[in-house]
C-alpha cells in the first residue's frame, strides 16, 4: 500500500504539514465575536436624564453601544404607572393597630407602604426591603411597625413623594428612546417604579416586572424585552425565581454552568477562574479612581474569558454617584483604543453570543475544492439571532476564499497559525449551510 493510499484511508480530510496534522475543514467557534480577547458591556441604571443628554452623545461619537435599564412607570405615555394591588390601604392601616408585623402580613404592608397617601412613607418600604435583602427579617418587621404607628398617629403630611431615581429619570420620552434604540443602544426594564422587589408580595412584584415589560414591548418591540435589571442589584432568590420566568436574562444573576459570576461587591480576582466565561461586574462611581477603572479594561484585554460588565448610574450631577461627562469621555476613549482586543457590545448581545456558542452544533463536509459547514443551536431562534464567529481551516493552496451563506458573500484571504491556513468569518446559526470555496 502506498503512503498516499494509507493517508487517504485514514481520512480524506487529514493533511500532513511539516510533521503536524492539519484537519482540513476543522471549524471552531471563537469565544468572542470577531475573535476578540474579551468583552465589555456598558450598562446604565435608572435612565436618569443626563445619561441621554450627556453620556449618550459621547458614546455615539465613538460608535460605542450601551444598555440602559429604564424605569417605565414615569415615562409619559406608559400604560402602567406605579400602583398598589391589594386591599384598601385604610383596612391595612387599621389592622396594624392590633396585629404586629409578621411573616404572614409583612409583604402586603411593605407593598402598600409607598401608596398610603402620605409623603415619606416610601422610604420605609425601601429600608425594609434592604433589610430583607440582608437577611435581617426582624429588622424589616420593626420598620413596618414604626411606619404604620406613625401613620396612625398622623405623623406624615398628606401627598405622595416618589423616590429619587424616578424623579431624576423624568424628561425622557418614548420617542426619545426609540431614537436612541435606532442608534444601536439596548433598553431593558428597571421595573415600573424602582421598587425594592424583595419587600413586595407576589401580586405587586409581578406588576413591577410584567407591566414594565409590557410597556417596553408596546413602545419598542420584543427585541427590548430580553434583559432586565432588578433595582439595587438585588440577588434575592425569591425575586430571582419570579424574574427569570419573565426575562431571558438578568444582569442581577445569570446562573449558567459555564459562567462564573462576580458581582459588584466581589473582590475576587477574575483571572483565577477556569470556567469558560467570567462575568465581572464593576460599579463605576464618583469614588472610583480613573486608574482603577482603566485597569479593569487592561485585565479584560489580557485574559481570554472575561466579560466586563460596567454599571453606571448618574452623570454630571444627576443620579446616584454621578460621574462627570469628562471622565466618561476619557474612559471610553481608553476603552476604544483597546477595541482590537475587546468586543464592546450590549448586555443582550454578549449574553446571546455566549449562550449560542455554548449550545451550538457544528458539522462539516469536506471535498477537494469546497467545505460546507452546518451551524445550528437548540435555542429559541426568534430570540437568539446574533452571528457567531467561526474559524475554519483550509488547504494551504487556497488563496482567495469565498464564504457564502445564502445571499451573504464575502471574499477572504486566509491567515496562518501553527496548524495551517484558516479563515475567520461571521455566520448566523440556523440560517442555512455555509460554503467555503477557493476562488
Amino acid at each position: 500500500m502506498s503512503l498516499l493510499t494509507a493517508i487517504q484511508r485514514i481520512s480524506l480530510t487529514t493533511l500532513m504539514v511539516f510533521g503536524s496534522i492539519l484537519v482540513y475543514g476543522q471549524t471552531t467557534i471563537s469565544k468572542w465575536q470577531d475573535g476578540k480577547t474579551g468583552a465589555v458591556s456598558i450598562t446604565y441604571d435608572d435612565g436618569s436624564i443626563n445619561q441621554f443628554r450627556k453620556a449618550l452623545p459621547i458614546m455615539n461619537r465613538m460608535n460605542i453601544p450601551a444598555t440602559f435599564y429604564i424605569i417605565t412607570g414615569q415615562i409619559p405615555g406608559s400604560q402602567y404607572p406605579g400602583r398598589f394591588i391589594g386591599r384598601p390601604v385604610k383596612d391595612i392601616i387599621l389592622e396594624t393597630a392590633t396585629i404586629p408585623t409578621n411573616k404572614d402580613n409583612f409583604y402586603e404592608r411593605a407593598s402598600a407602604a409607598g401608596f398610603l397617601g402620605f409623603q415619606g412613607t416610601l422610604d420605609y418600604h425601601t429600608n425594609a426591603g434592604a433589610q430583607i435583602d440582608a437577611g435581617r427579617v426582624d429588622a424589616a418587621y420593626k420598620i413596618m411597625d414604626e411606619l404604620y404607628k406613625k401613620v396612625r398617629d398622623g405623623g406624615f403630611a398628606p401627598g405622595n413623594k416618589v423616590n429619587n431615581e424616578v424623579e431624576e429619570a423624568k424628561g425622557v420620552t418614548w420617542d426619545d428612546i426609540r431614537t436612541y434604540a435606532a442608534q444601536g443602544h439596548e433598553f431593558g426594564s428597571h421595573t415600573v417604579t424602582h421598587a425594592r422587589l424583595a419587600a413586595l408580595d407576589e401580586a405587586n412584584m409581578l406588576y413591577e416586572l410584567e407591566k414594565s415589560r409590557e410597556d417596553i414591548l408596546k413602545q419598542l418591540g420584543p427585541k427590548y424585552t430580553f434583559s432586565a435589571e432588578g433595582p439595587y442589584g438585588i440577588e434575592n432568590e425569591r425575586v430571582m425565581e419570579y424574574a427569570h420566568k419573565i426575562y431571558p436574562a438578568l444582569r442581577n444573576r445569570m446562573p449558567e454552568p459555564f459562567l462564573e459570576e462576580l458581582n459588584r461587591s466581589s473582590r475576587k480576582n477574575p483571572g483565577s477562574f477556569n470556567k469558560e466565561y467570567v462575568q465581572w461586574q464593576r460599579g463605576a462611581t464618583t469614588k472610583t479612581p480613573m486608574p482603577l477603572m482603566k485597569s479593569w479594561i487592561d485585565t479584560t484585554a489580557a485574559k481570554d474569558n472575561i466579560w466586563l460588565v460596567l454599571v453606571i448610574h448618574g452623570v454630571d450631577g444627576i443620579g446616584w454617584e454621578a460621574l462627570t461627562s469628562a471622565a466618561l469621555d476619557e474612559y471610553f476613549q481608553y476603552m476604544k483604543a483597546e477595541e482590537k482586543d475587546l468586543w464592546i457590545a450590549t448586555f443582550a448581545d454578549v449574553t446571546k453570543y455566549i449562550r449560542e456558542r455554548m449550545n451550538a452544533s457544528i458539522k462539516t463536509k469536506e471535498k477537494k475544492d469546497k467545505v460546507t459547514v452546518s451551524l445550528t443551536h437548540n435555542l429559541d431562534k426568534s430570540m437568539y439571532d446574533i452571528p457567531l464567529t467561526l474559524k475554519t481551516y483550509v488547504p494551504d493552496a487556497w488563496d482567495d476564499i469565498e464564504v457564502r451563506q445564502k445571499n451573504l458573500i464575502k471574499i477572504l484571504k486566509p491567515q496562518k497559525d501553527a496548524k495551517g491556513s484558516f479563515v475567520t468569518y461571521q455566520a448566523l446559526p440556523n440560517a442555512g449551510e455555509i460554503k467555503l470555496v477557493s476562488k
